[in-house]
């Protein structure tokens, strides 16, 4: 069977199989990768080990006195030679007691330690990569890896070290006093030492190979059941249920398999170990019968030496599993590897300008850019500017590299060719952080994330005081329905707004973006999706919203094109027509026609045929009506249900038509 890994294709189907990974890496190389993140901790890592040791010395000499007792008491009846090896032996039982919890204690602080350091820095360049990324990688996957797998890295590294170190110190410790009480029994059970390396090393390289498909099948039943629970709805409403279950019965008959196999190859190691030891055993009770006999050899001799042998097996056996469980969480630390090896499709400049509070001012120049493995650029020699304040549409048909114009914007991707700029600096000369403050964001599907109502408004600044969250709520018409809700604005949301309807949703998305206040707003379809009450309700709150603001109105809903201060139609990347709306009209080209679909579908004709699948009407008291055209600067006015607005500010731009390429 071909193993799979999770890398998405089309329809979310796994496509790479084992043969396209990575080489897979080494203990050592795996060990030397994750042991920095150990840094701070190597005291108290090596305090644990001390513990440990001191444990293991304190149940050598344990053992010791127990022998004593044999040999001064029982085989005697003497009393007196028990009292002072009984009383070491509480001392002795008492210090490895205390000695063994704080080592215990200690790994455990060091263990989780490394573990929230490693998930951290996993965390933290999950963050930096752009959005392309998750696009191309399944949520589940990447949550296993942060959890399950960096756990697993754990292992191979903070806990693996103590428990390496106290098991072979342990052993020596056992070995180092069996051969002191009779080195040539300890030197016959000892020939039969090396089986444990030897069924740890075969055992080892194929549970390594099973582990990694262990882990790429756990991350596809995680994406399974996230989907599918997130998409109930839709499932629910396509009768979909037992295709979601087969689905999932896949992946997890798959995940049973790689376990069974797993169990299969650590179940033989067991049985192999269990005959060694008891052959050893066997072997040192003969052998310490025929010394008794020959009295070379006390039975109290014989009775610690057993005990020192019983004692020495476990650690050894702990070596083992230990050889085996690293070999099998390298397969995580590839899978931890191969995400901290991506790099940023962003890489900041060192000496980054950091913006101040900008005015705006948008200039993209000669513009080209193509996503790794397309055939063709998603926008070739783009060019155009954006004045401080204005109110810009860009549209086209789907495909057309509308949607990338706003990852350049937020730089999530640099241009292949030209540069864009932002009040005169490009902005791969600045930093990301200062620039993203700058933009706000308000996407088609919008992101709720758990916590209370306030706490969603106030995301993209979370100083924002009470007063200033109502007024924002209050501007995006949310204010309404955010009192009727049970606790108001510490109601608590789900990651999915479930409470909430897709219209009020995106208003609350206003609402987060109003509390911004950044000085550029890049709207990416916010009307997609929403019914015609929804839609009426929202355009008037993104009118409040882009007020004053040079704003940048990506959408194939066209209601708020007549009051643009420019409209950029793109057919395949290129930029083909660009001007206001009356002047567009009047050219008939491109703009006109989709313009004129638009209308048609928002007010469809009585005795127009219609069509089974075509899209719902729109309503027409959302559109945008401008009475007239104005000449020169004068300020342009357009009408919303009746009510005629002015914007703050920007002439209105001469008419360009037929610019194609960089214009």
């Amino acid at each position: 069977m071909t193993a799979l890994t999770p890398v998405v294709g089309a329809g979310g189907s796994y496509t790479t199989d084992a043969k396209s990974r990575p080489k897979p890496s080494s203990v050592r190389q795996a060990f030397r990768r994750f042991w920095p993140y150990v840094r701070g901790e190597r005291r108290l890592l090596l305090l644990a080990v001390l513990l440990l040791v001191l444990s293991a010395a304190t149940e050598t000499v344990a053992i010791w006195t127990f022998g004593a007792i044999v040999d001064n008491a029982l085989t005697t009846g003497d009393l007196h030679g028990f009292w002072r090896p009984a009383c070491l032996w509480v001392v002795m039982t008492a210090v490895g007691a205390f000695a063994s919890f704080g080592g215990g204690v200690l790994t455990s602080v060091v263990t989780e330690r490394f573990l929230l350091r490693l998930r951290d820095a996993v965390y933290a360049h999950l963050q930096q990569l752009s959005p392309d990324f998750f696009a191309r990688h399944d949520t589940g996957d990447l949550v296993a890896r942060v959890t399950s797998d960096v756990e697993m890295v754990e292992q191979l590294t903070a806990s693996g070290t103590v428990e390496t170190i106290s098991s072979v110190v342990t052993a020596v410790f056992y070995g180092g006093a069996a051969l002191v009480v009779s080195w040539h029994l300890a030197l016959t059970s000892f020939l039969l030492a090396p089986l444990f390396v030897l069924a740890a090393r075969v055992f080892s390289k194929r549970i390594k190979a099973v582990s990694r498909d262990e882990r790429d099948y756990n991350g596809m039943i995680t994406t399974a059941v996230q989907e599918s629970l997130t998409n109930l709805t839709l499932v629910q409403a396509y009768n979909q249920q037992r295709t979601e279950q087969q689905r999932l019965h896949t992946h997890g008959a798959a995940w049973m398999r790689t376990r069974v196999r797993e169990a299969r190859v650590s179940g033989a190691y067991t049985p192999l170990v269990d005959i060694t030891e008891v052959t050893a055993l066997l072997l040192v009770v003969g052998g310490g019968i025929w010394e008794i006999s020959q009295h070379q050899l006390t039975a109290g001799g014989v009775l610690a030496f057993t005990a020192y042998l019983g004692y020495l097996y476990p650690p050894l056996r702990r070596l083992g599993a230990l050889t085996i469980m690293v070999n099998a969480a390298t397969a995580s630390s590839d899978r931890i590897t191969e995400l901290l090896d991506t790099r940023p499709m962003v890489v900041e400049h060192p000496h980054a300008h950091v913006l101040a509070r900008s005015d705006g001012e948008i200039s993209v120049d000669r513009v080209s850019y193509r996503y790794p493995g397309a055939d063709r650029p998603a926008l070739a020699e783009l060019s155009f500017t954006v004045r401080r304040g204005q109110l810009v549409v860009i549209t086209g048909a789907s495909g057309a590299g509308k949607s990338t114009i706003a990852k350049l914007l937020l730089r999530f991707a640099d241009p292949s060719s030209g540069s864009v700029r932002l009040d005169g600096f490009d902005l791969r000369g600045v930093t990301t952080e200062s620039l993203r403050e700058q933009v706000t964001l308000v996407l088609q599907q919008t992101q709720v994330f758990h916590g209370t109502v306030r706490d969603n408004i106030a995301y993209g600044r979370p100083s924002a005081s009470d007063a200033q969250i109502v007024a924002a709520a209050i501007a995006a018409d949310a204010h309404e329905f955010i009192s009727a809700l049970p606790d108001g604005y510490q109601t608590v949301l789900d990651s999915a707004g479930k409470r909430l309807s897709g219209g009020q949703r995106q208003r609350l998305a206003i609402a987060r973006a109003i509390v911004r206040d950044a000085p550029v707003l890049v709207l990416d379809e916010p009307t997609a999706g929403l019914d015609a009450g929804a839609v009426q309700r929202v355009i008037e709150p993104l009118r409040r919203l882009a007020g004053g603001r040079t704003t940048i109105l990506i959408s194939h809903d066209l209601s708020l094109a007549p009051a643009a201060h420019r409209i950029l139609m793109l057919e395949h990347g290129r930029l083909v027509e660009s001007g206001r709306h009356e002047d567009l009209l009047d050219a008939d080209g491109p703009y006109a026609k989709l313009y004129a679909q638009h209308r048609a579908e928002a007010n469809p004709s009585p005795t127009s045929p219609r069509l089974p699948a075509g899209p719902p009407a729109r309503p027409t008291a959302g559109v945008l009506q401008r009475p007239g055209r104005r000449p020169g600067t004068e300020p342009v006015r357009w009408r919303i249900q009746g009510r005629l607005f002015e914007p703050e500010e920007g002439p209105s731009p001469a008419l360009e038509t037929g610019r194609r390429g960089g214009g």
